[in-house]
């Protein structure tokens, strides 16, 4: 039970974050000494996954060349993945374990850093039982990693609470998917957007959160393809879009059933799909019958005219795909959002053809692959589900023990939190997740960090989390061990090891094998390498939907990436899922799911009449525990900010530029305003990447969709006024802070003569 051991101004000045601008030895050294070699992997960050060369010399990551050949980006990148190198060799890097002391952290050896984690984690299991204990995992990790955790927490620990924090970006989705198609996936490969005549993206900012992404839609365009985008906020790609629509934070829902509605209304379903590939559809018909245009506009603010346009641009297109990320996957109803688009894509008859589907725009970087293997809190790896006898009785086998032995499903990453707050779960072992910065309501995440009686952290950098753990174990960056990954077109991609990890760091799972011995489990985790580790996930999703039996890593290397399921060593791949109409459920029809309205866990009153969303920018990723320390990065958006349209700026006497207190029902912050013409009058935006003073998880609420548990970070009320002062963090900022990158409004946006405000 304690605070960060030192003052965090002293934690910042020993760990940081400080940037780094630079490869190891400078441009000089650079441009005089040619690297040793090019080793073809891919990127750290999103769910993209591109393919890049990193220049290795002395046994050090010093640049990058683009790896052209790649088929997804084709050497392209976007800023993140251009300076995603200078986090190797960087003066944050963990070099050793540490363990906290009353004074602040000490360097220990791994042998009592081991030793006292395993001790600490076997004593609160003995006082009060296996579930007292918790696993975080993380999606950035390698599936290696991934199901490794989860054979860790259910074999080693014996604990049922195991999650990670995909939790906060997929799973909404994935239990969508899963309802509707029986398997958690893309349905198609990005090679068909292009191919589409009109494409639907909503609650998606490509270009700024998938930037690659972009130049499929812009070829899409080039072949005369249409563009929709639904968004509160006029993002990148919709600047350049055929209809706009400009709706209300969570009210995405509305707009889909209205959508369906006038599908249904004007008789543009496909009757034929419908009857032999779907089931459900009279249920959902039913519930859309209340969902008019007019009735719609009152609740989301776009035009009648708008969603009936949308509705028939959707339908009569011979070729359509509908694209979504977390704009409508971050939500109490997440769930019933996906499932809407879902049910409109089948309604239409878009499903298992070409240039047609429903495609998730999966967020972190093993987004995918990361969910797949079990670290999730209720499923086994090949995405078998924890409740099914025969997954169990099939994993158990591989593993080595009885069914009986493995836990049923435990809490999720929030509902974890919760129980640490509450005190039913007493110690935590985490690895590259960042709930401090990441989870709602950033206050309660410290009050419960603080109760913890035990708390050990595996990372590389000394994330704002990290500060209260027991001990850290510093853990390898991506280029440091083998592995793969699976992007979010479903592609299992070969991660490379570049390098070896630097001074007394150590690969991640070497460390859990490592901590899983002195548990008494060493015979359960006999792994040296993490190809051995792959060769038993390929026979633990063996037969399951997420099937790896067929993939190897040469594999891999020769098709420059194989799509799963993948269930024998002669097959190709799965590009396309849902081929014809046929799902995963063993009647091979595709499930229509009810989707029915409900408000916002955090609904606008006249106290808090403004809705608060919250998202990334560009050049930042997640948490910002990677990002936030490299100065490239950093000097293009060096600070969160408050966007702010100019109606709602006038109504309360704000400038750009001003300092701004927002406040909701949690807490408040102080931000410099953006007043910006590209987003509602009635909506505040706010990135949330920073942590501490600087978070705008101090302002989200914990409510979460009652099927995925996903939080509700798009739907917050606030309120905002002009600051008092600057906040302290600001008071002796540098230039750098003080900076801010200019964003341009472009003229002609509906709202911005206040229409359907």
């Amino acid at each position: 039970m304690a605070k960060p051991p030192t003052p965090l101004e002293q934690l910042r000045e020993d760990y940081g974050p400080h940037l780094n601008y630079a490869p190891e030895g400078g441009w000089s050294k650079e441009s005089r000494s040619m690297p040793d070699r090019l080793v073809k992997t891919h990127c750290c960050f999103c769910g993209q996954q591109c393919g890049i060369q990193l220049k290795v010399r002395a046994n050090k990551v010093i640049g990058f060349e683009p790896w052209e050949e790649f088929p997804f980006n084709r050497g392209m990148l976007c800023p993140k993945g251009v300076k995603r190198y200078l986090q190797a060799n960087h003066p944050d890097r963990l070099l050793e374990p540490l363990i906290r002391t009353a004074s602040g952290f000490r360097k220990a050896g791994w042998d009592e850093a081991l030793s006292l984690t395993a001790q600490r984690l076997r004593e609160v299991q003995d006082k009060h039982g296996q579930d007292a204990v918790a696993v975080y995992g993380g999606a950035s990790l390698t599936t290696e990693k991934a199901y490794l955790m989860g054979k860790f927490a259910r074999v080693a620990l014996g604990t049922r609470h195991i999650d990670y924090n995909g939790r906060l970006c997929m799973v909404s989705a994935g239990t969508a998917y899963k309802l509707a198609f029986d398997v958690d996936r893309s349905l198609i490969p990005w090679s068909e957007i292009p191919k589409a005549q009109v494409l639907f993206v909503i609650g998606a900012n490509i270009g700024e959160c998938a930037p690659i992404t972009t130049d499929y839609i812009w070829r899409c365009r080039d072949n005369g393809g249409r563009l929709i985008v639904a968004d509160p906020r006029m993002t990148p790609i919709s600047r350049n879009a055929d209809l706009m629509l400009p709706l209300r934070p969570g009210t995405d829902l509305a707009l889909l059933n209205g959508m369906l509605h006038v599908v249904l209304r004007d008789n543009m379903q496909d009757d034929i799909f419908i009857a032999e590939h779907t089931t459900g559809f009279d249920a959902v018909a039913a519930s859309v019958q209340s969902y008019d245009p007019r009735t719609v506009a009152e609740m989301t603010g776009v035009p009648p005219e708008s969603i009936e346009k949308a509705a028939h641009w959707f339908a009569k297109a011979d070729r359509a795909i509908a694209m979504h990320a977390r704009g409508i996957e971050h939500q109490s109803k997440g769930v019933e959002n996906c499932s809407a688009l879902i049910n409109l894509t089948l309604a239409t008859g878009h499903i298992g053809r070409e240039g047609c589907g429903c495609t998730m725009i999966t967020g972190q970087g093993n987004g995918q692959g990361g969910r797949e293997h079990g670290q999730k809190c209720d499923q086994l790896p090949g995405q078998r589900s924890l409740l099914d006898p025969e997954a169990r009785a099939h994993v158990a086998g591989v593993w080595g023990i009885s069914p009986e032995e493995l836990p049923q499903p435990g809490y999720t990453a929030q509902e974890i939190m919760n129980a640490i707050h509450s005190g039913e779960i007493k110690a935590l072992f985490s690895i590259c997740f960042n709930p401090a910065v990441s989870l709602p309501e950033s206050s309660f995440t410290q009050e419960a960090l603080e109760k913890l009686e035990f708390f050990a952290v595996t990372d590389f950098f000394l994330s704002e989390t990290a500060r209260y753990a027991d001990v850290v174990l510093a853990g390898s960056l991506q280029e440091e061990e083998e592995g793969v990954t699976c992007s979010a077109e479903g592609r299992v991609i070969h991660i490379q090891q570049a390098v070896t990890p630097p001074a007394n760091a150590r690969t991640d799972s070497a460390i859990i094998c490592d901590l899983a011995g002195r548990l008494g489990k060493a015979k359960y985790f006999p792994f040296t390498s993490p190809r051995e580790i792959f060769e038993e996930l390929r026979l633990a999703s063996r037969g399951g939907h997420a099937d790896y039996y067929g993939i190897t890593y040469e594999k891999i290397d020769l098709q420059k990436g194989v799509f799963w399921p993948c269930p024998t060593l002669d097959h190709p791949g799965t590009p396309h899922l849902i081929q014809n109409g046929v799902s995963f459920f063993p009647d091979g029809k595709c499930r229509f799911q009810v989707a029915e309205w409900r408000e916002s866990g955090d609904p606008v009153n006249e106290v808090f009449p403004i809705f608060l969303t919250t998202g990334r920018v560009i050049s930042q990723y997640l948490s910002g525990t990677q990002t936030r320390r490299i100065g490239g990065l950093v000097d293009i958006y060096p600070e969160p900010r408050v966007e702010i349209h100019p109606i709602l700026a006038d109504q309360h006497g704000i400038a750009d530029k001003a300092w701004v207190t927002v406040t909701t029902r949690r807490s408040e912050m102080t931000l410099r305003a953006s007043v910006v013409r590209t987003i509602r009058p009635d909506t505040v935006f706010i990135p949330y990447h920073w942590p501490d003073l600087k978070s705008a998880n101090q302002l989200t609420h914990r409510t979460l969709d009652p099927r995925s548990k996903i939080p509700e970070y798009k739907v917050s009320a606030c309120n905002i006024r002009i600051a008092n002062a600057a906040p302290p963090w600001a008071v002796n900022a540098g230039p750098r802070d003080q900076g801010l990158v200019q964003i341009l409004s472009p003229p002609g946006i509906p709202w911005a003569e206040g229409a359907h405000n």
